[in-house]
This record gives structure tokens, sequence and C-alpha cells, in this order.
């Protein structure tokens, strides 16, 4: 009997990769996400709950949440959010972001010269006009995250690396 237990694991593995969450992020990852979770549970009882997610958007200064927004935010987990079902759902967000490589592509097409860069305005208006458009909002979290240089360019390398990678690359 336990060989075909290790013959399906070897599928399994082969298929999708190991069943376990921890595998699919590097140890400092796991570790970021260790301590989001930690700052995120405000109360300390291993669960992420309704009322630790408004306490943290609280001391963020978003005072006003209503209740559903919160309800759907916790909904969102198969049950309990203790820290194996919080790293398994940003496992299974990030399981269909593009590759860095491919991000990059598709912003160096805005980028004829190849500087690296791109105007804000550019990208701007980009954004608030086409597709799935971006709110005043959320425009103006993108550019807290990822402000300009004096000269007006967004380094869209750097917000390339910050999706895929989680963290600002240094430099």
């Amino acid at each position: 009997m336990a060989p075909k237990k290790a013959k399906r694991r070897q599928q399994q593995q082969g298929e999708g990769g190991s069943s376990n969450v921890f595998s699919m992020f590097e140890q400092s990852q796991i570790q970021e996400y260790k301590e989001a979770f930690t700052i995120i549970d405000q109360n300390r009882d291993g669960i992420i709950s309704k009322d630790d997610l408004r306490d943290v958007l609280a001391t963020m200064g978003q005072l006003n949440v209503k209740n559903e927004e919160l309800e759907a935010m916790v909904k969102e987990a198969s049950g309990p959010i203790n820290f194996t079902v919080f790293l398994t759902m940003f496992g299974e967000k990030l399981k269909g972001a593009d590759p860095e490589d491919v991000i990059v592509s598709a912003f160096k097409v805005l980028d004829p010269e190849a500087t690296g860069s791109i105007k804000k305005e550019f990208l701007e208006e980009l954004l608030t006009t086409q597709c799935d458009r971006f709110t005043g909002e959320e425009m103006t979290n993108l550019w807290a995250a990822f402000p300009p240089d004096v000269a007006g360019n967004v380094d869209y390398k750097n917000i390339c690396y910050v999706i895929t990678h989680g963290e600002e690359k240094e430099e």
C-alpha cells in the first residue's frame, strides 16, 4: 500500500507541485507574510477576524469601513484565517499572476526608447481611461507607493518587481 501512496504523491507533485503551501514561497517570503499576519492579528489569538481587520484598517486611517466589506474579506477564506490559511490565500491570488518578464514586456510597449520609465501623466491617462479603469483613490495609492522622479517619470521595472515579488527592489 505504501508504494501506491508514494506514487500518488509523486503524481500530485508533478502535476501541480507540492500540496504544502509553505513550499510555494521562499523562506524570506514566508517570514514577511508571518510579520504581516502578526500585524493584522491585532488581538494575538492566531486567527484574523473581522474585528482584527477593522482595527488594523483603523491604524492605517481607514475608519469608516463597512461591516459588509469586512465580512466579505473574511469570507474569502474557507474557514478561520490562521497563518496557514492566510498563506494559502496569498498563494492562490499569486498563482495566476504573470511572471515579471511578461509584465515588464507589456510596459516596454509603452516605452519605445527603452528608458525603463514612463511619464506619470501618460500612465495615469492609460490607467484611468482604458479597460479596468483606476479610480482617483487607486491612482493616489499608486503614486504614494511608486512616486515619480522629479522629471515626472515612473520606474515601471520597479512596479513590476513589486507586483511579482511583493517588496521594493534594493539598488
